[in-house]
């Protein structure tokens, strides 16, 4: 577990230091496929989009680690995250938002980089809203596969 926590920190956060109130995680008693679709189908409910879905359990096997299934879903409101990179480029390497999700022991776990970390590299509050917005949503999509059990 601890591997792969460390793994999924290094993917998703890229170069921000993770401590406990940077993530958000949720552990779910749903199968890896049933937890995707439970992820996928929330995330479109609170009106985000689905940009791309990244298999990882292929490369990190291929570096001698043993995983199930393992992938990174990344979600954005596409108009909220064009505004907010062209008027931060700062924000670049981090968007759009990621989730990481993988198989552990029969259940699920997802963890994503809290939104609000990236609320306080800029100085605008209306803009600074939008990620804490942000944050209440994947908080509830991960509710959603949370009790999805």
């Amino acid at each position: 577990m601890m591997k792969r926590l460390l793994i999924c920190t290094f993917v998703m956060l890229q170069t921000i230091s993770a401590q406990a109130d940077e993530l958000i995680m949720v552990r779910s008693q749903q199968k890896f496929p049933e937890a995707m679709l439970t992820l996928q189908t929330s995330v479109k409910e609170h009106g985000y989009t689905v940009t791309r879905v990244q298999r990882i359990d292929v490369g990190l096997t291929g570096m001698g680690y043993h995983t199930d299934k393992y992938r990174v879903v990344f979600v954005a409101k596409p108009d909220e995250m064009h505004y907010l990179i062209k008027k931060y480029p700062l924000l670049i390497p981090y968007m759009p938002p990621k989730v990481s999700i993988f198989a552990e022991n029969g259940e699920s776990v997802l963890v994503t980089a809290n939104p609000a970390l990236f609320a306080k590299m800029i100085n605008d509050e209306h803009d600074k809203a939008i990620f804490h917005r942000w944050q209440n949503d994947i908080q509830e999509v991960f509710d959603d596969v949370r009790k999805a059990d």
